[in-house]
């Protein structure tokens, strides 16, 4: 699978996924979106894997939303079945997936980290939900 916002390591039965748009802050658009779920859809089907754990590039695990991306005209949207960042709603896999929270982990991002199973946070770890100073709600 050819990835652009993303990368995937795997060592033994752990898939390490790291979202990689640190310019962004790890923020996720329509495209980063899907790869992500395709990602861990991936992940959910291979039996010889057994723990993902979900990661972020640079300073940032993940800003959530890209709403520069947007204002700039792009389309907002996620996969239905699988929710924000192919995580919020994925409740067919029966694999735990770990959040290494190594930065930012904001709006959408947050709600990618508390989908996951099990919250490590490095020391300089910040958790917010900034939804509603642009007029949006933390769903």
């Amino acid at each position: 699978m050819k990835l652009k916002f993303s990368k995937i390591e795997r060592k033994g039965p752990i898939t390490i996924v790291t979202l990689s748009r640190p310019h962004v802050y790890n923020a996720l658009h329509l495209d980063a979106d899907f790869e992500l779920n395709r990602v861990l859809d991936s992940f959910c089907a291979d039996p010889d894997q057994w723990i993902a754990i979900i990661t972020g590039a640079g300073k940032a695990f993940c800003s959530g939303n890209d709403l520069k991306w947007q204002a700039a005209g792009g389309s907002r949207g996620w996969n239905i079945k699988s929710g924000f960042g192919g995580l919020t709603s994925r409740f067919n896999c029966d694999k735990p997936f770990v959040a290494a929270v190594n930065g930012a982990a904001m709006g959408g991002g947050f709600e990618i980290a508390l989908a996951c199973d099990l919250i490590i946070a490095s020391e300089n770890a910040i958790f917010a939900l900034p939804e509603p100073r642009v007029g949006l709600a933390a769903l």
